[in-house]
């Protein structure tokens, strides 16, 4: 009796909290899960409306903890910022000297006034190479700098194996050195880029028109791809040898060889096999078409090849012409969309090689012992 009694008490009082409280206790017995996230979501946004035990710390993941670190450290060393010094002086040198040229050029009436704006990142007067040379020479000095020595100097301090230690996977690793740096190559190529674009519409006065705008931001983006490659490439040689010095001085090597010496040694091949003059027209097409497939194994003359045709819309071939070809044909520049398919094979070359070298460093890494220094 007494059990019935107090359960009798007991039901007549939670019937009336549920008169005096509504609906709401009804629900919430019926449907806990729905509204129990809910007042967990509720918590975390407002502390002092959820239950503590409701707070659940939100990590930031550890790929993007080490691009924000990788990052920083590149912008506060002090070889990122004498190499930026040197670049930024030769690409102001690069647009004095393309301004002297387009002031001369249209005050003696020799310059085309179509695409003006463009020339400012090809013409030149002669005392320095233009913007693009300069980005087609620097621009892999810079990807050495930032990638020659991304591994083994962590391995060196011996700071891998405890930075590994942690609940940090390999490849993210890996991929967030790669990625800082790729973020870094690209806000300093792009903001040189619209510096040159600024400097340019300040000086002339002439405004770009949107497809001349679109075809100095696939330049740039060209010139990402290419410094990228290059920046793989000393991941690689960062992670095959262990000396920070080896690597530094393997990927300057490759840099100069492909820079200078390449040409000069297609040059010597190409004086060597050439057929004679009167040769039959298909010989001579071949061996210009031979010559050409050699040189374009040189990511220097793929990426020259690349932007040439982007800022310069009168280019309609990359390879050899006959005579059946050219005549007949308008001295017309291309749109941009046929510029594009124009040279779109040699940008998947830069791009397959590019992360060709990545799937190498990859690789290697992943396979690599890693001991803790004794």
């Amino acid at each position: 009796m007494r059990c019935s009694a107090s359960s009798t008490a007991w039901t007549t009082s939670t019937t009336g909290i549920s008169k005096e409280a509504g609906p709401l206790i009804e629900t919430t017995a019926r449907r806990d899960g729905f509204l129990g996230r809910l007042s967990r979501l509720w918590g975390r946004f407002h502390p002092a409306a959820g239950e503590t035990d409701a707070l659940e710390p939100r990590t930031a993941s550890p790929f993007w903890v080490i691009v924000q670190k990788e990052f920083g450290d590149h912008m506060r060393s002090w070889r990122f910022g004498i190499l930026i010094g040197i670049i930024t002086l030769a690409c102001i040198g690069s647009i004095y000297a393309a301004i002297t040229a387009l002031k001369d050029g249209v005050k003696t009436q020799d310059t085309d006034t179509s695409f003006l704006f463009l020339q400012m990142f090809t013409a030149s007067d002669g005392t320095l190479p233009t913007f693009a040379t300069f980005v087609s020479f620097l621009g892999p000095l810079m990807g050495i700098a930032l990638g020659f020595d991304a591994i083994n100097s962590e391995r060196g301090k011996g700071t891998l194996s405890r930075l590994l230690s942690q609940p940090i996977y390999r490849d993210d690793f890996i991929r967030a050195k790669f990625t800082a740096s790729l973020l870094l190559i690209a806000v300093v190529l792009f903001a040189l880029g619209f510096l040159v674009m600024g400097l340019g519409l300040f000086t002339i006065g002439y405004p770009p028109t949107p497809e001349e705008v679109l075809r100095v931001v696939l330049f740039l983006v060209i010139g990402v791809i290419y410094v990228g490659f290059w920046l793989n490439l000393s991941m690689l040689l960062s992670i095959r040898f262990r000396q920070a010095a080896t690597s530094a001085l393997s990927g300057i090597a490759l840099w100069i060889f492909f820079s200078v010496f390449y040409g000069m040694i297609m040059g010597i091949v190409d004086k060597a096999t050439s057929p004679p003059e009167t040769s039959a027209l298909g010989i001579l097409l071949r061996h210009a078409n031979m010559m050409l497939l050699l040189n374009r194994l040189s990511p220097s003359y793929l990426f020259t090849e690349t932007t040439s045709t982007m800022l310069t819309p009168g280019i309609r071939s990359l390879g050899p012409l006959t005579t059946e070809q050219v005549v007949g044909a308008i001295a017309s520049p291309l749109p941009l969309a046929q510029s594009l398919l124009l040279c779109w094979p040699q940008l998947v070359g830069l791009l397959a090689a590019t992360i060709l070298c990545f799937g190498l460093s990859y690789l290697l890494f992943m396979r690599q012992e890693i001991r803790s220094r004794a």
